[in-house]
C-alpha cells in the first residue's frame, strides 16, 4: 500500500520532459503513473517508477533535481462513489488532508487505483488500508 513516489522539478520550457522520458526509457524503467502540475517557470513531474532507485540515479544523471516521498497506494471499487466512500470520506472524518491524488493502473482489476499524497500518511494508511 504504502509506496515511493518520484518527483523531478522541470524547467517549464520545451525539450524538458522529452528529457526526462528519454531518460528513463533508455535505462529500460516504466512509468507506472505520471502526474504533471505546472506554474509558469517550471513543473513539477510525479511518478511512480518500475524501478525508483534506478529511476531516481537515471533522472539526477541526466541533470534534473529529483526526489522520493512516500505515498499510498489504494485499491477503490471502480463505481460512482468509490473514492468518496472508501478514501475521501474517512480521511475528512479524522482531519486527514489530502494534497493531491492520480491513477495509478498496475494491472487490469475489477477496483481502480489512485495514488494519495496526505497530510499525516501513517494515520491515512491505518485508517484506510487493507
Amino acid at each position: 500500500m504504502r509506496m515511493k513516489q518520484v518527483s523531478v522539478f522541470v524547467e517549464n520550457r520545451p525539450g524538458r520532459l522529452k528529457l526526462l522520458l528519454e531518460a528513463l526509457a533508455k535505462a529500460d524503467i516504466n512509468i507506472r503513473a505520471l502526474s504533471i502540475a505546472d506554474t509558469a517557470d517550471f513543473g513539477i513531474v510525479r511518478m511512480i517508477l518500475s524501478d525508483t532507485e534506478r529511476g531516481l540515479e537515471v533522472i539526477r544523471d541526466a541533470g534534473l533535481t529529483a526526489s522520493t516521498n512516500d505515498v499510498l497506494r489504494v485499491e477503490v471499487p471502480d463505481q460512482p462513489g468509490g473514492l468518496l466512500k472508501t478514501v475521501v470520506e474517512p480521511l475528512a472524518a479524522a482531519g486527514i488532508n489530502v494534497e493531491y491524488v492520480y491513477a495509478f493502473a498496475d494491472r487490469p482489476l475489477e477496483n481502480a487505483m489512485v495514488v494519495l499524497k496526505v497530510g499525516n500518511i501513517d494515520a491515512a494508511e491505518k485508517l484506510i488500508g487493507r
